[in-house]
């Protein structure tokens, strides 16, 4: 093969392995070409498998269990360099040990603290509000006993699938090869006939004085073994507003700074009716806002400079913690990905790929890592799964990125599905879309009369027959749970005509949707007249 040299040979038997030292720059590279021997030719220290998994992650573990179970002979690479804080975790990845799990537990927590004070309305007898406290330490605990549960099983898994898993640091050195560097500093050369590249991607710091000495991200604020008292965010993505808004529950002073826009390729009237909210309920934003220094206190607190961007003004405060939500990058320059030939994206380190298929054709990519896909836990495993399928078992079955439905956890969460109103215009034309809303009042909130102004669901459909939908949005207790349900209805091309001719489930915040009927066109009042209306 051209541009292939092969150098240094291993007996083994009655045959010789080959380990490539140099190699071609053409996406057809196919390692199997080189390299097809079963795995007992090959040494401890110099290992070949159908399917080397680089991250154990959500996305990487599902595909590699799936490719176990047809068959393959898999290996799993997981490393977790340590923050800049020195935070590290255990196998799983970003959800299990500083997303998905850990977030939903302390909303859950920051939940039942309103629930206790809704109690009382409801006939429960309960101490004096001011002896009722929040112990952060016992928290704490508790979530990193569950996640460590979930590290523990994962591993279980992996020895009962037999998988065999490096707890080291991969990176390419050519097409086939992946040097993995364990933990005790022992090293491994793995060949493969195929990779997949499932890393994900860790939070970016701003480029400001003492910003990577003095500041937190998500990957550390789960583990923080003291409470985080009065706390900037700095960043209005999903994850700064859901992490300001469990704090804010929890009882600690939360700040966020909005740079340009909340939830950001979100729905904006939406974005905005969930600031509204979190306000509400006592938490600040400093809007147009760009932190400038972060400077530590002889008190151990910090100061915290910024400027607003639309007059130009400064401004300051002391914070106990600062958590920066800026945004994440993909770990792909650390994994030497351009020595085997796989284009990223040189702002962020995403991959570019077609079907999860990098330009080399042997290497895919999934999950998080990938560019311009949603980075979402059940988007990764569903790729990862259906991936496996089709490189092991001729499935042609693609992942359909299409209509993926989210929530985002903050105080009232918000449950979405489709386009936005914004991306619906913008496809089709303000007089091509049909957009229904309505407020309404949840049964639950009634009796302790609680804040209902912002609880709303939004349909976007098309407007000409059958009026299709095109996004659903929902602000509202347990909007997940509600979106869920919806999500399957549009997979399967529900229309306007299909959900209003639905009956609902009474009294349920879920029915809201198919009791929907004003047009945002008619400029009727949508607010409810009853709970019944």
């Amino acid at each position: 093969m051209a541009g292939v040299k092969l150098c240094r040979t291993l007996a083994c038997r009655r045959t010789q392995v080959f380990i490539l030292r140099s190699y071609s720059r053409s996406s057809t590279f196919v390692c199997s070409d080189i390299i097809n021997r079963p795995a007992r030719y090959f040494s401890t220290r110099n290992a070949h498998y159908d399917l080397v998994v680089i991250g154990g992650g959500s996305g990487g573990l599902a595909c590699g269990k799936e490719a176990v179970q047809l068959g393959a002979k898999v290996a799993v690479l997981d490393y977790v360099s340590p923050s800049p804080r020195g935070t590290v975790w255990g196998l799983g990845g970003t959800c299990v040990n500083v997303g998905c799990i850990p977030k939903k537990l302390m909303h859950q927590a920051s939940l039942l603290g309103e629930a206790i004070v809704d109690a009382r309305a409801y006939g429960w007898v309960l101490p004096e509000a001011n002896a009722i406290k929040h112990d952060w330490r016992v928290l704490r605990e508790a979530v990193q006993n569950h996640i460590k549960s979930v590290n523990w099983v994962t591993r279980v898994q992996l020895r009962d699938k037999k998988i065999d898993y490096y707890n080291g640091h991969g990176q390419f050195e050519n097409p086939c090869t992946v040097k993995v560097v364990m933990k005790n500093g022992k090293e491994h050369t793995l060949t493969a006939s195929h990779f997949v590249i499932a890393v994900g991607g860790r939070p970016r710091y701003p480029d400001i004085p003492g910003a990577l000495q003095y500041g937190i991200t998500s990957d550390d604020l789960f583990s923080l073994e003291n409470p985080p008292g009065k706390t900037l965010v700095v960043g209005a993505g999903y994850i700064g507003l859901e992490c300001a808004g469990f704090l804010n529950g929890l009882g600690y002073d939360a700040t966020v700074m909005v740079r340009s826009v909340p939830l950001r390729g979100f729905d904006q009237q939406i974005a905005g009716i969930v600031v509204d909210e979190m306000k509400s309920k006592g938490v600040t934003f400093l809007m147009k806002c760009i932190p400038l220094s972060v400077e530590k206190k002889g008190d151990g607190k910090f100061l915290v400079s910024w400027t607003n961007t639309t007059d130009q003004s400064t401004h300051s405060d002391i914070f106990d913690t600062v958590l920066f939500a800026v945004g994440r990058k993909a770990l792909t320059k650390e994994l030497n990905v351009e020595v085997a030939g796989v284009k990223t994206v040189s702002e962020s380190g995403k991959i570019i790929a077609e079907n999860e298929q990098t330009n080399v054709k042997h290497i895919f990519a999934v999950g998080d890592v990938l560019h311009e896909k949603p980075e979402l836990t059940p988007v990764a495993i569903q790729a990862g799964k259906l991936l496996a399928q089709r490189i092991f078992n001729n499935s042609k079955v693609q992942m359909d990125y299409e209509n993926v439905a989210t929530t985002v956890f903050t105080p009232l969460e918000y449950g979405t599905v489709g386009i936005s109103e914004e991306a619906a215009i913008k496809k089709y034309g303000e007089d091509e879309i049909e957009v229904f809303h309505a407020f309404y009042k949840p049964t639950e909130f009634s009796v302790p009369q609680r804040n209902v102004k912002n609880c709303y669901a939004k349909v976007i459909s098309k407007r000409d027959d059958p009026q299709k939908v095109l996004g659903l949005h929902f602000v509202g207790p347990q909007a997940g749970e509600v979106i869920q349900g919806f999500a399957t209805a549009m997979k399967c091309g529900l229309t306007m005509n299909q959900l209003q001719s639905t009956v609902g489930i009474h009294p349920t915040v879920a029915e809201e949707f198919t009791r929907i009927y004003i047009t945002k066109r008619s400029g009727e009042d949508p607010n409810p007249q009853s709970c019944c209306s």
